[in-house]
C-alpha cells in the first residue's frame, strides 16, 4: 500500500511524496522518482468501469469544445453560465451519462441529455463518434453564491442567494 500510493501521488505531489519517501527509506540514492510504478494486479482491472468512463470522456470532450466555441464567441464568459443539451444515440449511453452528475463533470450549471436525433445545426466533433451532439444553451436563473451555479431556484431557501445544494449543506 505504501509503494502504490507514494509511487502513484509521486507525480503530482512531488516533494510530500520524496519526503515520505525518504522517511521510510532513507539514503542519498533513494527517491521515489527513481522507481518505476508497480504492475497494476489484473484483478484490479475493470473493463466495464474502463469503457464506461471512455464513454463518459467522449461526451465531456464533445460538450466542452461545443462550449469552446460559445466562450470564443463571447456569447459566456465561463462554462458555468451554460446548460447544454446533449444528443445521444442510444439508451445504454444515456443510463451511463446519467449515472452520475455529468453537469459537474462538464463544469456546467446543469445538463440534459436525450436519446433523440439531434437537430440539423447541433454541434458535432469532427474526428470522434459522430452519435453525440451537442445544443448550447444559457442557464437560466440567479447565480449561487456558494458553487457559483447558474439555477432557476436560486434565492428561494433560508440562505439567501443559494441552491438547494448549498443552502442543504449550510443547514
Amino acid at each position: 500500500l505504501f509503494h502504490r500510493l507514494t509511487t502513484w501521488l509521486a507525480p503530482v505531489l512531488v516533494f510530500t511524496m520524496e519526503e515520505v519517501w525518504l522517511e521510510r527509506f532513507g539514503g542519498e540514492d533513494s527517491s521515489v522518482h527513481l522507481g518505476d510504478f508497480p504492475p497494476t494486479p489484473g484483478m484490479w482491472q475493470d473493463a466495464a468501469l474502463a469503457e464506461k468512463w471512455s464513454t463518459i470522456r467522449a461526451a465531456r470532450r464533445v460538450v466542452t469544445a461545443a462550449l469552446e466555441i460559445q466562450r470564443s464567441e463571447k456569447v459566456i464568459g465561463a462554462s458555468l453560465e451554460a446548460a447544454p443539451k446533449v444528443f445521444v444515440k442510444d439508451q445504454k449511453m444515456k443510463d451511463i451519462l446519467t449515472s452520475l452528475p455529468f453537469e459537474d463533470i462538464c463544469i456546467t450549471s446543469s445538463i440534459s441529455v436525450e436519446v433523440a436525433q439531434a437537430p440539423s445545426d447541433a454541434f458535432t466533433l469532427e474526428g470522434t463518434d459522430q452519435s453525440i451532439a451537442v445544443v448550447f444553451a444559457k442557464a437560466d436563473g440567479d447565480k449561487c453564491q456558494r458553487c457559483w451555479k447558474i439555477l432557476p431556484d436560486v434565492g428561494a431557501h433560508t440562505h439567501a442567494q443559494t441552491c438547494a445544494r448549498c443552502n442543504d449543506a449550510l443547514s
